[in-house]
């Protein structure tokens, strides 16, 4: 028997009860400190977590400290963060952006984010060299514990297939939608939640919508 789609609105409150009451608890990886954050996410970029969980390993087993890497040849940090893919671009992306903060701070203790106003924490991070929308409000939501929403790929994919946002909402400006449709207490686990939908069910090719558990809220479900 084919299921009724409920009428869609902009209440996420029952896509984010069916998809808790699904998924349960969920274990997800330790916390990190602010910069450690900051550079595991920029390892994130275009590839998957377990190959930049690889290249954050090598880039601490290799490198003692920040500064080493900061005066490091390319081609040495290039091999090092091969594995997470884009190396070049990563390898200089980490360089500027570990300068950038020594040049402003005069250390790399991030701790100074904490005394500062959400506002003040999201634009000093977003314009540090290569940080982006999604690489500031993850830093901001899981090492600071601040009521960012990033939006990952699998996040802009959901969003988009759920009505949350237009088709054509580019992941930036999905950022300013879903930071507003979702309350403070609720980003970080529904940022979780979606994640985890987007990996195990909503993928990008052929979804699995006979078994999703929000396809009733889903204006796009194949069902």
């Amino acid at each position: 028997m084919t299921k009724k789609k409920t009428k869609f609105t902009e209440n996420y409150i029952p896509i984010k009860n069916s998809l808790k009451i699904y998924y349960g608890k969920i274990k997800w990886r330790k916390k990190m400190d602010i910069l450690d954050e900051l550079i595991f996410t920029v390892l994130t970029q275009n590839t998957s977590d377990i190959n930049a969980e690889k290249s954050f390993g090598n880039l601490k087993l290799v490198y003692k400290n920040w500064e080493e890497i900061i005066i490091s040849s390319n081609p040495k940090l290039e091999k090092t963060i091969r594995s997470g893919g884009l190396a070049k671009q990563k390898s200089e992306r980490i360089k500027k952006i570990l300068s950038e903060i020594h040049i402003r701070l005069g250390t790399f203790d991030l701790s100074i984010l904490k005394t500062m106003s959400y506002g003040e924490v999201k634009n000093w991070l977003i314009s540090l060299p290569g940080v982006g929308p999604k690489t500031t409000a993850v830093v901001m939501s899981f090492a600071l514990q601040l009521p960012a929403f990033p939006v990952d790929t699998h996040i802009h994919r959901i969003s988009k297939r759920l009505g949350f946002i237009k088709n054509k909402t580019s992941a930036e400006k999905a950022h300013i939608i879903m930071e507003k449709l979702v309350p403070p207490q609720d980003k970080f686990y529904f940022h979780i939640l979606l994640i985890t939908h987007g990996r195990k069910i909503c993928k990008a090719i052929n979804p699995k919508c006979s078994l999703c558990p929000i396809s009733l809220y889903c204006p796009s479900a194949n069902l």
